[in-house]
Formats: structure tokens, sequence, C-alpha cells
């Protein structure tokens, strides 16, 4: 009952004029770059953190969560009628939506991804409000060794999953960790990694460095390798877009099947949207009555995966908003957008900000039912958008991401960092390193320092106070096992091969 109070009181937050119009905004932007490739939704929110500066952060944070789940519907437009999914986690659903296209069918196809979309996102904001509050009480029980073992096992595993090899993912993570420890010690007072650099004395501000690896570092990289690639050729939609009653019947089961994969595993610690998708499609093409049409233009295969992606992006919130444990890039920065208005997302988040945690919550309701209203009537508008040429494109983005640098301080040291942040940006892509790892590193790392030190003094400098406590014990042995398991696998199957 304090849930269905809160959330009421959030949704007077929520349908205020002024939050209707950030929520509309931030929906479409996020539809937009769903749509294009390669923009996604970390880089626009991080190239509208320096925008956003002036308004309120109620506002602001309704925005930025819309451009999120926003970006999850848009990415199935082009994955559909164009085969150049907008997202990685739209990747699945160009296995049979293109098919689909291909024999006519982009309507029922766009359309079973409009509706189950806002079906998952609806009842994994449901499954949010019910389940954040809980979390929020066992949050309250941990104290600074519970939350450092939390924040190690967050590192272990975004750096895990997140690489295409563990060895990648922590050298990307360890390149955060120490950006994060550039400037003054926050104990001592005494600088460190500064080389004498007076500017670099308050570190290196996170928005600095997730444009300039976003946004320069793609633009560099696609500048170099990606600019003599044809551009995509856009497919008419050849048919209605009503789904058939057989449409309908065949889709709302992958509907709730993909909304309960997506949720559980977007709140797990780099969960994401790619792994509930693939699990997603797998279990459709297992339980079909239709398994011929599987690779040829199966519809459970675009509704199911596309559940599943909504159903995390909401998923993604809850270690968020209750632990502020990002585990995702977008989360990250996210996360940087609440830490530049001064809150800090975690249980206390709950007591003291309550009207704009449910505020947040409530804007989500609300932006589903936008986003179902969007995106059928505007499939012809977002194709179109295709059709600007990437140089376009991309040199806009760099003009954006270096007057939104600038005019956080006015200070040419911060545009020179960017472009160095930028370079690095590039090389991790070259060398196939992911960068979210970085921004995580990046906030999560002083966090947890100060966390190991506060759990130190507690103890009185015994080490041991991490294994002696339960909670923290456990934790540090799931942390264990998502570093370990991956090499363990490998031996088994190498010895399996040699056999």
């Amino acid at each position: 009952m304090d849930s269905l109070d809160s959330l009421l009181s959030g949704f007077a937050v929520a349908l205020t004029l002024k939050n209707l119009m950030w929520g509309f905004l931030g929906v479409t932007l996020g539809t937009a770059v769903g749509v294009l490739p390669g923009v996604g939704p970390a880089l626009t929110i991080s190239l509208l953190l320096p925008a956003t500066a002036n308004v309120e952060p109620a506002g602001a944070l309704i925005m930025f969560a819309g451009i999120y789940y926003g970006a999850m519907f848009g990415g199935s437009t082009t994955s559909i009628l164009l085969n150049t999914p907008g997202e990685s986690a739209s990747i699945v659903t160009a296995i049979e939506g293109y098919k689909m296209a291909q024999r006519g069918q982009a309507g029922p196809a766009l359309a079973t991804s409009a509706i189950g979309s806002f079906v998952a996102g609806t009842l994994a904001t449901a499954l949010l409000t019910l389940t954040a509050p809980l979390l929020v009480a066992v949050a309250l029980m941990f104290g600074p060794a519970e939350y450092f073992a939390v924040m190690v096992l967050a590192f272990s595993t975004v750096s895990a999953v997140l690489g295409s090899s563990l060895t990648r993912g922590l050298a990307s993570l360890f390149i955060g960790l120490f950006l994060g420890l550039i400037g003054l010690d926050s104990q001592t007072g005494q600088a460190r990694f500064t080389m004498g650099i007076d500017e670099l004395l308050d570190g290196i501000d996170v928005v600095i460095a997730a444009v300039g690896l976003f946004a320069v570092g793609e633009t560099l990289y696609v500048a170099t390798y990606l600019n003599r690639q044809p551009p995509a050729r856009s497919e008419r939609v050849r048919s209605s877009v009503w789904m058939a009653a057989s449409d309908w019947a065949r889709s709302w089961k992958p509907w709730l099947r993909g909304t309960l994969l997506g949720f559980p595993l977007g709140a797990l610690p780099a969960g994401g949207a790619e792994i509930p998708t693939f699990l997603s499609y797998a279990i459709e093409k297992k339980l079909t009555k239709y398994p011929e049409e599987f690779g040829n233009g199966a519809i459970e295969g675009v509704a199911g995966p596309e559940a599943a992606n909504n159903a995390s992006s909401a998923g993604t919130l809850v270690p968020l908003l209750t632990l502020g444990l990002p585990t995702t890039a977008t989360a990250a920065i996210i996360l940087a957008a609440f830490q530049r208005y001064g809150l800090q997302p975690g249980p206390l988040l709950f007591e003291n900000e309550p009207n704009l945690v449910w505020g947040l919550i409530a804007s989500m309701y609300i932006g589903n039912v936008f986003l179902l209203i969007l995106n059928l009537p505007l499939v012809g508008i977002w194709v179109r958008l295709l059709s600007i040429p990437r140089p376009l494109l991309y040199a806009g983005i760099l003009i954006f991401a270096t007057l939104g640098a600038y005019g956080l301080r006015n200070s040419w040291f911060d545009l020179a960092l960017l472009y160095i942040i930028g370079l690095l940006g590039f090389l991790m892509r070259r060398y196939d390193m992911p960068v979210a790892p970085v921004i995580i590193g990046m906030i999560l790392g002083p966090i947890a320092e100060t966390q190991f030190r506060r759990a130190l003094a507690i103890s009185q400098g015994d080490l041991t106070v991490f294994v002696r406590r339960p909670i923290s014990a456990a934790i540090l042995a799931i942390t264990l096992l998502v570093l370990v398991s991956p090499l363990l696998w490998r031996a088994a199957t190498a010895r399996r091969s040699d056999t």
C-alpha cells in the first residue's frame, strides 16, 4: 500500500505540464537515436548532460530515462525494415523481422514489436514499483563492507560480460579506476596523479569522459573505418500495420515470457539487454508450433526478444536506484546525471527525494503510452533519418560535443581533455576494448575506495572484515565465481576437444 501511495504522488509529479514535455521529448529523442545505427542512448545522454545543467533534476532525469527506453523501442524499426539494428539489443529482432519485411509482413512485425514493447515496458515498470521498496529495505542493512563487496561484484561482472574477453574488460575497468583517482584525495587532501596540472586537482569531469569516449571516439572510429561502407537501402512498408487475429494469438505468450526474462536479467549486475533477447529467441524457437518458420520470418522471434529488450531497461533501473549501481553504459551516464545534481542513488534516495524517484518511475508508465502512439504512425519519418549522410551526421555530433564540453567551465583545458579521451576511446574501439567499464570504473571507483576505507576504519585495519560478515562474504564468493567460471569452462572445453 505504501508503494501505491508513493506511486500516486509520483504521478502528481510526472503529470505536470513541464515534466510531460520533458518526458515526451525524451521518448521522441530516444526513438530517433534507436533508429540511427551507432547513435545510442549513452552517447545522446552524455551529449545532453552539459545542455541540461539548468534544468530541474526531475525534468532532466525523466527526459534521460525516456531516451533510454525510447531507444529500445526505436532500435527495432531499422532491424525490421533495413536489417540494420539501431541498438545491439535489437540484433536478434533483425533475424526474423527483416525476413517478415521481405515477405511483405513489415506491418505486423512493426506492430508486434511496438505493442510487445508497450506491454513489456508497462509490466516491467509495475515490477519495478513493487520490487524497488523491497530492495531498499535490504540495502539499508548494508554496511561499508557489503557495499564494497557489491561494487567489486559490479566491476567483475561488467568486465566479464561487456568485453569480448575478460582481459580486455578488466583492462578497460582499470583505466576507468585510474581516471577516477585523479585529483585530490577525499580524506587526506593530497593531490594524486595530477602531474602538477592545477586543472586536474578537481579530477576529470565524468561528462567530459563520457562525451569523449562515446561521441568523439565513435566519430573518429567511423571516419577511419566505416566511412567507405555503402549506406543502407530503405525498404518500403508493403503491408498494413494491423496484426491479424493469428498474429495476436502467436504474440501474446512471447510478450509475457520475454517480460519475465528481461526484467530479472536486466536487474542483475551487467545483465544488460543482449542476454535476455538471445535467450528469449532460443526459448521461442523451442516452444513454437511453427518451427519451419524460424529463419524465414516467425512473428514469435520478433515478439519475444522485443519484449525482453524493453523489460530489461526497467530492470536496469532497479540496482541503479536502490543500490546506486549502473549495470549498463547508459545507466552509468544516468548515474553521472544524478551526481551532477548532488544526488546519490541508493536506499537513502527513496527517503530523501521520494517525489523525484517516484516521479521518475511514474513517468515510465506515461512514456510507454507516448511510445506506443509514436512508433507506428512515425515509421516513415524514422526511416528517412537514415538518409542523412554519415559524414554530416557525425560532424554534427562532433560540433555538439565540442560546444557542450566547452560550455561546462568555458575552459580550453576541458576541450583538450575531451579530445585526448576521445582518442583513447578510438584506440579502445580499434583494439576491441569495451568503453562502458571505463565510465563505470570512474564513477564507482571513488565510492568503492571510500567504502573500503570506512570498513577498514571500523574494523581497525582488519582485512578479514570482508569475509567475516556473511553478506559481504557471499557477494565476494559470487564475484570469484564470475571471474573463475569462464576460465574453467574454457579449460573443460579444450580438454574435451583434445580427447
